[in-house]
Formats: structure tokens, C-alpha cells, sequence
């Protein structure tokens, strides 16, 4: 009865130490998955940053003349009377 009751004993053990096992290395890989999107979402945002610097430059020169003229040039196809345009065709 004692080898019996030891044997039961050492069983649940045993399966204990496999659910633990089991759980930490489950929880490990949850872990890591977060730390990989941590890591995504921080790039994206530094993205985003330097996105919204290039708008905030630009939103400063946007009243400026160079910037009309280029956008009035590129955009729609306006130019200077008595100015000639040359359009290379070959590319």
C-alpha cells in the first residue's frame, strides 16, 4: 500500500511539473509575440513622427512663393506669359 501510495504521489508530481513546464513555455511565446509587436508599433510611430515633421515643414512653406509657384507649375500645368516650356518626349 505504501509503494502504491508513493507511486500516486510521484504521478501527480510528474504532472505538475509538466503543466508548469507546459504554462511557462506557453507564456514565454506570448511574451515574445508581444515584444515583436512592441517593437513594430514603435517603428511605426518613429514613422509617423517623422511623417508629421515633414508636414509641419512643409505647412510652414506652404504660404511662401517658391512653394506656390512649384505647386501652380507641377499641379496645374501654369506658367509665366512669354515663357517657353520644352517637354522631352523621349523618356
Amino acid at each position: 500500500m505504501r509503494k502504491y501510495s508513493k507511486l500516486i504521489k510521484r504521478f501527480f508530481i510528474g504532472i505538475i511539473g509538466v503543466y508548469v513546464v507546459f504554462t511557462l513555455v506557453n507564456q514565454q511565446k506570448t511574451l515574445n509575440e508581444y515584444n515583436d509587436e512592441s517593437v513594430e508599433l514603435s517603428q511605426k510611430i518613429q514613422e509617423q513622427k517623422e511623417y508629421n515633421g515633414e508636414l509641419s515643414k512643409q505647412q510652414e512653406n506652404v504660404n511662401s512663393l517658391e512653394f506656390i509657384e512649384q505647386t501652380a507649375r507641377e499641379k496645374l500645368d501654369m506658367y509665366y506669359p512669354n515663357e517657353r516650356v520644352y517637354v522631352d518626349n523621349g523618356m
